[in-house]
């Protein structure tokens, strides 16, 4: 709050219009946007998160940004989900908040090449899992679900796995006690700009989040030519089409299940391929169809 003044100062030296601020963690951006209006400068927030309201930080948080926001012009949440939340949170009018999903950029997320496309072994089935290894990513699902998917799938699994985080050791260890190393690939925290790489290397990309606002990392998958499994949570269901999508929910036995559906439909894709050329194009055609189709729905323009 010492802070203040200079907020105002810049404010008003700056003649700025509207004063748009993101993340209900933040006080600074709360702060600025309060007094933003009482300098007389429109106000817009933008909520990105999903939070509880039945434990003691979401009860504490939601009491700050009802607090905050009384006064808003405008609010900007990324799904229907976040932006119903919000409404709840802030006691905020229905008609004064937005949904504007996030996009993707569509120039770094892209399928394989038809040429690479043809490289890729038919033989072998490629689960690509790139997350922060934490508890609120469901990164602990991944202990029992890795050995029961390999001992159904022995010969065509494989599992790479992108993302470090505090549950790398429990899933490192679990690979090693269980002798999976050959099956299981560990590359750890991978830069942003290799993240398409690792997910145009997979078949079938996994989400095993336990909340979520949107889920982008759904979204640059399916950009990159991936079939999503993930768990139905926050506005999740809201990113994808239903035949680019299985939505499980957030237990072991439901992600298997769906993993599983997931599996079958690749496997017999793949043998189909083996016997057709032209089917193997066709379906790479519908790749490019899907990419083109997120494209154009999620853009900055």
């Amino acid at each position: 709050m010492i802070n203040l003044p200079v907020v105002r100062q810049i404010l008003l030296r700056e003649q700025v219009d509207i004063c748009h601020g993101h993340m209900g963690t933040s006080m600074i951006s709360l702060s600025t946007n309060l007094v933003a209006k009482l300098v007389g400068v429109r106000t817009v927030y933008t909520e990105h998160s999903l939070f509880q309201f039945n434990d003691a930080a979401g009860i504490h948080l939601n009491k700050l940004v009802k607090w905050f926001m009384c006064e808003l012009d405008a609010a900007i949440g990324v799904s229907h989900i976040c932006k119903d939340t919000m409404v709840l949170r802030a006691k905020i009018k229905p008609q004064d908040c937005f949904v504007i999903p996030n996009a993707v950029d569509s120039n770094k997320f892209y399928p394989l090449s038809w040429e690479d496309e043809c490289k890729k072994d038919l033989d072998t089935i490629t689960i690509v899992y790139v997350s922060r290894l934490e508890y609120r990513k469901g990164a602990d699902f991944l202990v029992d679900i890795i050995p029961a998917m390999l001992e159904k799938y022995p010969t065509q699994l494989k599992f790479l796995i992108g993302g470090g985080g505090s549950k790398m050791a429990v899933i490192k260890n679990m690979v090693e006690k269980r002798e999976l190393t050959d099956k299981v690939t560990l590359l750890g925290a991978i830069l942003p700009n290799n993240v398409r790489n690792t997910l145009v290397q997979g078949d079938i990309f996994l989400n095993t989040s336990l909340t979520e606002s949107f889920c982008i990392a759904n979204l640059e998958a399916g950009c990159s030519g991936c079939l999503v499994v993930s768990t139905s949570v926050g506005g999740v269901p809201e990113v994808l089409p239903p035949h680019m999508t299985y939505l499980a929910e957030t237990t072991t036995e439901s992600i298997m299940e769906q993993l599983e559906v997931a599996m079958e439909r690749v496997i017999e894709e793949k043998r189909r391929m083996k016997e057709s050329e032209k089917y193997r194009r066709r379906k790479y055609d519908e790749k490019i169809a899907n990419y083109n189709r997120i494209k154009d729905i999620y853009n900055w323009q």
